[in-house]
């Protein structure tokens, strides 16, 4: 069976023909959520095709969408050489960096210990930095505006707060999370750290300067080639 053949059996395909049906398909959008793949993609080398997934015009609530990503959220991946060389279908952006350490061998401690301590940084940024400073920015640049009372965005800029205090200790003496080496943690929690002051704009609204270490290594994560590479990946029509 071709890869081509393999990748047709799935829905998502006929909205989105691979191209080169050899390498892994990414379904993105540059949002945090979605960079934290293409950056990783771009890190390891592994060979992968982007395709957008446009929100104005509703592609993630489409049923080929949906077929591959349960939740209809941004990013997927279609991988033609999975496990046991079968085509593989992964959603939810953690999932993803997970796998694609395991595959490329890379960004991932080898000792038990350090993969499960990076899988609890990993786990801190999609339970709590993601969802908190995600709920800042509703409140603060988008729609929150209308809200009189202030009391919730209060709440997010409290908690966000919080959360950069955690990181701003953690990384205290420390070049990234896991020390002096460059992990899918990194990955998954810059991204968002970089949205909260750059597309956000709230970086006064919490005190950013104040959490120098956080504000070190966000420098050096945004320096890296494939991170600029990663963050404008897909490209927006």
């Amino acid at each position: 069976m071709t890869r081509l053949s393999a990748l047709s059996a799935f829905p998502i395909t006929k909205k989105w023909p691979a191209l080169h049906p050899d390498r892994i398909q990414l379904y993105s959008l540059p949002t945090p959520n979605g960079v934290k793949v293409s950056i990783m993609l771009e890190e390891t080398g592994l060979p992968y095709e982007p395709h957008l997934v446009s929100f104005e015009t509703n592609d993630q609530m489409s049923p080929e969408f949906i077929s591959l990503s349960a939740n209809n959220k941004i990013p997927a991946i279609l991988d033609p050489s999975g496990p046991g060389g079968k085509p593989l279908a992964l959603f939810e952006s953690g999932a993803i960096l997970v796998y694609l350490a395991a595959k490329s061998g890379k960004f991932m401690p080898k000792d038990d210990a350090g993969r499960y301590e990076v899988l609890q940084w990993i786990m801190f940024q999609m339970g709590g930095i993601g969802p908190m400073f995600g709920q800042l920015g509703f409140f603060h640049k988008f729609a929150g505006k209308d809200y009189q009372d202030k009391r919730p965005r209060d709440r997010y800029v409290a908690e966000s707060k919080r959360l950069l205090g955690v990181l701003n200790q953690r990384l205290a003496g420390r070049a990234w999370i896991m020390g002096d080496d460059y992990t899918i943690a990194d990955m998954a929690i810059f991204p968002w750290v970089r949205n909260l002051v750059g597309f956000y704009g709230a970086g006064e609204l919490v005190g950013f300067d104040t959490f120098a270490h956080v504000k070190r290594v966000l420098d050096a994560f945004v320096a890296r080639p494939a991170v600029a590479r990663g963050l404008v990946i897909p490209a927006r029509g």
